[in-house]
């Protein structure tokens, strides 16, 4: 039997909410139609909107349904520099961390090429921590020429989590708005809209037990992006095309029974965190731990594993029945070693050796244990293959 260790890549789908998919698929109607089934599918639309709302703390109107975090995070970057950059053609920096997930840095990137934008990458420490005092000292020197700053709720790779609130109290100061990609932190740590103090907040569906292609980009109401997608104006006129009804009710009741279970799978997923971390470094001492001391989310453990390759580590594992991640990129075919620990001062040995445990409701003692079981010999036979990082 497959013991699965990767929920933070995607998570099972909840009995309940495959239930409530399914029962939607056949409500006849486009949500944006007048008649009576057009409207019994917008009011579908509309429960989940207020149920999303509800569960992490804004204002209905202010949730944005996407097929994803990718696209939410596009649009908010790229929607929030547009508008800033049309409103003042100096702000055209854009601040963000090398330790995001590229669905962040790659937008940022094209806006770079394409659109006259100027990235800014704020330093993080080694246990990949946001420089908050460089960030403010570079907003106090040069904040009429930032356009927006994009940092992640938590990391999507080592856990480690960020001070939101501290990032968007030191932007109101020079009123810039700010973004978050929150898709990792959903489900596990507390989120709240409203006391973050953000413009934009990411979040997808498949991350807390709902099904794959639908998030949401949550815009304060005081924000207008300018749309990547243009044709009927729905959702604010920041995303046209017709509304996924069915998609959106599965996505609320998966955000609300995360929400409502929050503490309890904080506590679950925490224990056995701690067991896999205490297990780690018994059979692999020399295994590094990769956010050291830094708060994270209770679900995630990551480590660098010295002498070998992360790919060679995942797939004998996998061989054994065992399923996790890595930080590496799969780009073409191309291993790369892990941008995030490469970001974090790690050397491209050690950031090419890293692998990933993330955990789940379903997950048991006994899930840790035949992972740790398979361990040794796993890690024996990377270090006998030694580094394939190209």
């Amino acid at each position: 039997m497959v013991v699965y260790l990767d929920h933070a890549a995607t998570s099972p789908i909840r009995p309940e909410v495959l239930q409530r998919y399914t029962d939607y698929l056949t409500v006849l109607g486009n949500p944006s139609s007048v008649h009576t089934a057009g409207q019994t599918s917008r009011k579908a639309l509309e429960e989940a909107r207020e149920e999303i709302a509800k569960a992490i703390d804004c204002n209905r109107n202010e949730v944005i349904f996407t097929a994803g975090g990718t696209e939410s995070d596009n649009l908010a970057i790229k929607g929030l520099f547009w508008a800033q950059n049309r409103k003042d053609a100096r702000r055209r920096l854009v601040l963000s961390a090398y330790t995001e997930h590229h669905a962040v840095i790659d937008p940022i990137e094209w806006l770079e090429r394409e659109q006259g934008a100027e990235a800014v990458w704020i330093p993080v420490d080694e246990c990949g921590v946001i420089n908050l005092d460089w960030l403010a000292q570079f907003l106090a020197e040069r904040a009429d020429e930032v356009a927006l700053i994009s940092l992640m709720w938590a990391n999507n790779e080592t856990g480690v989590v960020t001070e939101v609130s501290r990032v968007t109290e030191i932007a109101k100061r020079f009123d810039i708005p700010v973004h978050s990609d929150a898709v990792a932190a959903l489900g596990h740590i507390p989120v709240s809209f409203a006391e973050s103090g953000l413009a934009a907040m990411s979040i997808t569906a498949h991350k807390v037990g709902g099904p794959v292609g639908v998030g949401a980009l949550v815009v304060a109401r005081s924000v207008k992006l300018t749309s990547l997608v243009h044709g009927g104006g729905q959702e604010r006129a920041m995303r046209s095309g017709t509304m996924n009804a069915a998609g959106a009710k599965a996505f609320s009741l998966a955000v609300t029974l995360a929400v409502a279970n929050l503490e309890q799978h904080g506590t679950h997923t925490s224990e056995l965190r701690d067991q896999v971390i205490r297990g780690v470094l018994q059979i692999v001492p020399d295994a590094r731990f990769s956010r050291g001391e830094a708060p994270g989310l209770p679900d995630n453990a990551h480590f660098t594993f010295p002498g070998c390759s992360g790919d060679s580590l995942l797939f004998l594992l996998d061989q054994a029945g065992v399923c996790v991640s890595n930080g590496s990129a799969c780009q073409a075919g191309v291993t790369a070693a892990s941008h995030v620990l490469l970001t974090m001062g790690r050397d491209e040995a050690e950031a090419s050796g890293c692998l990933r445990v993330t955990l789940g409701a379903s997950n048991t003692a006994e899930d840790i244990q035949k992972f740790l079981d398979a361990l040794p010999a796993a890690y024996a036979g990377a270090r006998k293959a030694g580094y394939t990082t190209s």
